[in-house]
């Protein structure tokens, strides 16, 4: 193999391309970086190759980050990137000098190394899980083609190289990126499973690159000399481009029709053969995998500056002991020195500020444990505990789809208690995203398939429990739509490399094994429809009409122009699309017949399909019969094709360059594909050009938004523009009504080209697709040239239902104080209706339309004050004027007479208000209404937006969708939330938490969200309020010992006070407490503003924290003085009281603060108490002479026997608890009083939004 690199100058669009406004957002993939890759086979003999090849990755899976070399230094490495593993590396450094040590060197060391040791274990542990991984991935085997041996060979994986040839058989996975060259299908087509890759679990058709193989040759490895030029190696699984130098110079454009990703498994197909382009950690897979990004919670960033005011506090209060020490040792002055300085070694004695100096560092080290060595690791398990938690949640678990919460980030489960702003896409988010076909226009005549929408109506009225009929045959259920019936709960929640269940409710997914036998988007609701009479009645008389004209062997069609619109309509909603057509079973190879007998096979068209073949001649290709099943990249595809096939127009197979068409009367036509020009975001349509088999011409089918399929549109003839006006007329007034009703509309149009037309346009469009350098923009500007003077045929209205309980979701989290905008690429009208639908609007209240037709007229964006209609007055949000005043941007509509408004702004007028100089202006006006509808948002303009509330307005943000366009705007909010649904799982792979259904996300932010923000808020301010006691108790000492930086606290004691006999309650707490059940949480969502507010961890709870720990840490130091002034106890027989004291009192402490008590909190309690007392019983029975000159022998033993200890251990926790004992009840009283005023306004008025906080309770 030999592998080239050059220089291509590759240069890339950004942002908008085609006068569609998309704001700057985030990069979504990573593009080529201008030089592309030349590839050989490895089969050329090695003489032969280019010598000098730059290495390239193998196909080798290395996910694991260590060997048993490099995990002590890289681990430790990691380890002191976090800066509070570097402040005890520091202080334990210190400490191992001798002028400095406070207590043992093997004591401050081994808190140290015991936290070090426990991350080091848990890294190891989940690295040698990817190792395992790995190993179980790099030894699968595969088939690759050997020199030596002349044939397949069984090899690793890890083993296969770029330039290798690799055969594949059915149902086996893709081991690495392979251009596919050959087929054992005749017709060259191969069938893949992308749901590894993407989630998605309809079949996608592959075929071999174009011009290759001569038809009915096979392939042979060892006469392959061809040369590939491709791309870079890049992350886009959505496109590729190349080109295939064939041995007579003839270049082959390579698309992404022609590759096979890895990870792919091989359906309906017997062999695959290709040749490996890249490999390993270079595939477009591997690229994709970079897993979850890192987000830091609010509540961490936050107690990050506590931790730096602990700092401060810590130097201040060595300094201040540094100080008293200089003075004390000063005021003896040089010729008395005090008893107890004893001289150094060498005999010299320290100056006073020399001794102030080394004191300050000795204090540093006797104080670190202000600083909390054990809270980030405790954080850590709380947190795990708390996802746990969540998981077992049985009210976040999905009995229809079988699918259940997923954590994907365990650092910001907090912040699901502190969210101010839920953005959400609409198709596949709050509604189903599956789609029912449910009226038309043509040629300007309207059909309301009443029939079907009576059929549907039943649907919804059948009652659930009824699954038994349903199993049996019976009618389904169907639960609502967005008029505002309960939608359905039809949200799947898809596994990777897994078989996920149908979508749909229970009773509809029973329905869907029986009767779609798992097809993709291909649900009973979705086929079962009824054909309108009268557009079923002109259908069959176009087929009678073609069935009497080809009896009588007239050429082309001789249709009147209604008719005739009506058949071109049908063929487009049949062959506009990628729907693949699979069978139950595995495909056979066809059968040939001649021409002649086509006659005989007409009749029986229903048995046996009939497709004429490639090359034009009297060969027809038979297939055997077999229900025939449709596979859709996307449910409206499905849709379509569905009622296209309601009316006998069926989609009967795809080849290469291939579309068969079984037409009522007709039998199954062959419609010659030339090119497909797919969808995507900036165009908003897709096209095919095909040659029509009756007529002979080359046709051009497009369908897409009407935003811009209606600019394409012809200029009207002289003779027919009043017919042509009156139809465009009517038919903008049909997607008026289809929008109002909350349908999804699509224009389809067409184009007859002549053939010199296409042949020009054919020569370029080739050229574009061969090209490596500008591929993308070279084939834009193609389609765009193609996509002209449309005559246009009619459009479609598709009902995508409202998920099951999303409207009762929106208004609890509105209840809740949060703000809800949606992002949507729908329309304006249909968003505004599906916003109404779900209650996020009311139909009585204002809605502020801003649509701007300029970029001239976008300096005028009202002034941040809520509007209010004149009484009768009523302005149509969708009229624009043609030449927009500069002074007003937006043509603004008010309806309605609500108090707080809606707020309605299109793309175009989004891009024009994304702007440094409008931005704000535009916060204060959102800020002021009661919801934001985005519409017609492209993907990085929902990223934007996202980001501008974020960083703009300092706001917790949450993003929830479910395709990939929502994939940037999930990673940019500080929450993102995926739903696994009909468009795969590229939004669950780049969320931090995916629920099954949006109605989820309520008990999730409501119940399980205040929970753990309470938690960890609570436990937070716990750490530094117990922290702090401690060390003041020593601070405090130094006032009697000359602040000579000793302790009267055992250094067994010091060390372990907080790592072993202080922490385990804490973590119980931080696990189980619950402030208030999840009933009240669900009942009143109003108390989920606590969180919104920060009101349990605002700055000032940190410093009332700190007073009260360092009250509470006088009266535990004075009580145990005074009691034992006039004593001779040693200093340890004093300071062990105190350490006893302060162990009581911070775990007392504790309690007041627990809010639920269970067996565990008692036990965990009662455990360290009794864990306390028996390491010093065993201390001070065994260590008499642990460090000398102290004797800490049999001195908990003596303090036993004495009353005065017990009587200081019970008076001074309670007199230093008092205090806080009497805030807290007063706050629970608060609390009762709060949920019975919310409760009491609820029932009152339970259209009025309630914000209330402690505050707004009044005690009397």
């Amino acid at each position: 193999m030999t592998l080239q690199w050059q220089k291509m100058g590759r240069r890339w669009r950004r942002g908008q391309r085609a006068g569609e406004g998309q704001g700057p957002g985030p990069k979504q993939t990573q593009r080529p970086s201008g030089s592309g890759r030349t590839v050989r086979s490895n089969l050329v003999p090695p003489g032969r190759a280019s010598p000098g090849a730059p290495s390239v990755a193998d196909n080798r899976l290395r996910t694991a980050k260590y060997t048993a070399l490099s995990f002590l230094p890289k681990n430790l490495f990691e380890q002191f990137h976090r800066l509070a593993n570097v402040y005890f590396v520091a202080i334990a450094l210190l400490n191992l000098v001798p002028a400095l040590n406070a207590f043992q060197p093997e004591l401050g060391l081994g808190p140290l190394l015991l936290i070090l040791a426990a991350t080091a274990a848990k890294d190891l542990w989940q690295d040698l899980g990817r190792r395992c991984s790995d190993r179980r991935l790099n030894h699968r085997l595969c088939l690759v083609f050997c020199r030596d041996d002349k044939r397949y060979v069984t090899r690793y994986w890890k083993d296969v190289r770029v330039g290798d040839f690799v055969l594949l058989r059915g149902d086996e996975i893709v081991p690495a990126d392979v251009l596919f060259l050959a087929s054992s299908d005749p017709a060259g087509m191969c069938h893949v499973e992308t749901a590894n890759l993407d989630g998605e679990t309809n079949l996608k058709e592959r075929q071999v690159v174009r011009g290759f193989l001569e038809p009915g040759s096979e392939f042979n490895p060892l006469n392959f000399t061809s040369i590939i030029e491709c791309e870079k190696p890049n992350n886009d699984i959505s496109r590729f481009c190349g080109s295939l130098i064939l041995e007579n110079g003839k270049k082959v454009g390579l698309d992404k029709e022609n590759l096979l990703l890895r990870g792919c498994t091989v359906r309906n197909t017997e062999e695959v053969e290709g040749i490996v382009i890249y490999a390993g950690h270079e595939t477009k897979t591997l690229l994709n995998n970079q897993g979850p990004r890192y987000k830091r919670s609010r509540l961490e960033r936050r107690m990050n500056t506590d931790v730096l005011w602990c700092i401060l506090i810590l130097v201040f209060l060595c300094g201040f002991s540094a100080v008293g020490h200089g003075l004390w040792a000063w005021r003896y002055g040089e010729r008395q020195r005090p008893p107890f300085d004893v001289p150094a070694p060498d005999g010299q004695v320290l100056s006073p500020g020399r001794a102030a100096i080394y004191l300050f560092w000795t204090m540093m080290i006797l104080l670190q444990v202000l600083i909390p060595i054990s809270l980030y690791v405790s954080i850590e398990i709380v947190k795990i505990c708390q996802v746990f938690f969540i998981h077992q949640d049985k009210e976040l678990y999905d009995e229809e789809t079988d699918s259940r919460l997923q954590c994907r980030t365990l650092n910001i489960t907090e912040d699901l208690g502190q969210i101010q702003y839920i953005f959400s896409d609409k198709t596949g988010t709050l509604t189903e995203n599956k789609m029912v076909f449910r009226r038309c226009t043509i040629s300007g005549i309207e059909y309301s398939h009443d029939a079907s929408a009576r059929r549907l109506a039943m649907y919804q009225e059948v009652d659930p429990e009824e699954e038994e009929t349903a199993a049996t045959g019976g009618a389904l259920s169907w639960r609502g739509n967005i008029g505002g019936h309960g939608g359905a709960q039809t949200i799947p929640g898809l596994q990777p490399s897994q078989s996920p269940r149908r979508p749909g409710g229970r009773t509809e997914a029973q329905g869907d094994r029986i009767l779609s036998k798992n097809a993709a988007f291909s649900s009973p609701t979705e086929k079962d429809i009824s054909p309108d009479p009268v557009l079923l009645e002109k259908v069959n008389e176009c087929a009678r009409v073609l069935q009497t004209m080809r009896y009588e062997g007239q050429p082309g069609i001789q249709l009147s122009p209604d008719l005739a619109d009506v058949l071109d309509f049908f063929i487009a909603l049949t062959i506009c699309n990628t729907v693949v057509v699979t069978s139950p079973r595995e495909p056979t190879k066809p059968v040939n017949v001649l021409f002649g007998d086509y006659l005989c096979f007409i009749t029986s068209s229903v048995k046996w399909g009939l497709i004429v073949s490639p090359t034009w001649d009297n060969l027809i290709t038979l297939y055997p019969p077999g229900e025939a099943r449709y596979e859709a990249e996307s449910p409206d595809e499905a849709a379509l094709v569905q009622a296209a096939r309601a009316y006998g127009c069926e989609l009967a197979g795809r080849g290469p360059g291939r579309v068969s068409v079984t037409l009522p009367l007709l039998g199954r036509l062959s419609f010659r594909l030339f090119h497909t020009l797919a969808f995507d975001a900036v165009r908003k349509r897709m096209s095919v050009v095909v040659r029509h088999p009756l007529t002979g011409e080359i046709n051009v089918y497009t369908k897409g938004a009407d935003s811009v399929m209606l600019g394409l549109l012809r200029a009207c003839p002289a003779g027919s523009a009043e017919q042509q006006r009156k139809i465009e007329s009517q038919t903008q007034k049909s997607l008026s009504r289809y929008a109002a009703d909350g349908l999804r509309t699509l224009c389809i149009a067409k184009r007859v080209l002549g053939q010199e037309e296409y042949a020009c346009w054919r020569k370029s469009h080739l050229e574009a697709e061969s090209t490596v350098e500008n591929h993308d923009e070279l084939l834009f500007q193609s389609a765009l040239r193609l996509e002209t003077d449309l005559h246009l045929l009619g459009v479609t209205a598709i009902e995508d239902r409202l998920q099951d309980g999303v409207p009762e979701t929106i208004a609890t989290l509105c209840r809740a104080g949060l703000h809800i905008w949606v992002l949507t690429g729908d329309k304006q009208e249909t968003a505004l209706n599906v916003a109404y639908a779900c209650k996020l609007l009311d139909r009585d209240e204002d809605v502020i339309a801003l649509n701007a037709d300029s970029q001239a007229a976008r300096g005028g964006i009202p002034e941040p004050r809520t509007p209010r209609a004149p009484a009768g007055a009523e302005l149509d949000s969708s009229t624009r004027s043609s030449e927009p005043d500069p002074s007003v941007p937006a043509q603004i509509g008010l309806t309605g007479r609500g108090a707080r408004p809606g707020l309605v702004i299109d793309g175009r007028t989004l891009a024009y208000v994304l702007d440094q100089h409008l931005e704000d202006k535009f916060l204060s006006v959102a800020g002021r209404c009661r919801a934001v509808i985005c519409c017609r948002a492209a993907p990085l303009q929902k990223s934007h937006v996202v980001k501008l509330v974020r960083s703009r307005l300092g706001a917790m943000t949450l993003a929830v969708g479910d395709g990939a366009n929502d994939v940037s705007m999930i990673q940019v909010a500080d929450v993102g939330v995926g739903i696994a649904g009909q468009e795969g799982v590229q939004a669950v792979m780049a969320s931090d938490f995916a629920v099954p259904r949006f109605r989820h996300l309520e008990r999730l932010l409501l119940v399980h969200g205040h929970w753990c923000y309470s938690r960890l808020a609570n436990m937070v301010l716990y750490f530094f309020y117990k922290n702090a006691m401690f060390v003041s108790l020593l601070f405090w000492y130094q006032f009697y010992c000359g602040f000579s930086g000793s302790s009267m606290i055992d250094p067994w004691y010091l060390i372990f006070f907080n790592l072993l006999f202080s922490s385990v309650p804490q973590l119980v707490t931080g696990m189980l407490d619950r402030d208030l059940p999840a009933e009240v949480l669900l009942a009143l969502p109003q108390l989920y503003q606590r969180g919104r507010k920060m009101e349990e961890f605002q700055p000032q709870m940190f410093w009332i924290t700190m007073v009260d720990a360092f009250y509470q840490s006088l009266v535990c130091f004075f009580i145990p003085y005074f009691a034992y002034a006039d004593s001779t106890v040693d200093v340890f027989s004093w300071g062990t009281p105190v350490t006893t004291i302060a162990l009581f009192t911070v775990i007392s402490h504790l309690g007041i603060e627990t809010k639920t008590w269970t067996w565990l909190h008692v036990v965990s309690c009662g455990c360290s108490i009794l864990l306390f007392f028996l390491v010093a019983l065993v201390y001070n029975a065994f260590c008499s002479t642990c460090f000398p000159p102290s004797n800490p022998y049999w001195t908990l033993q003596n303090l036993l026997g004495d009353p005065v200890f017990y009587l200081t251990c019970v008076l001074a926790p309670v007199v230093a608890l008092l205090p806080r004992y009497v805030s807290r009840s007063l706050s629970r009283r608060k609390t009762e009083i709060l949920c019975r005023r919310v409760n009491f306004f609820e029932r009152l008025t339970p259209e009025v939004d309630i914000y209330l906080t402690f505050s707004d309770v009044s005690l009397t």
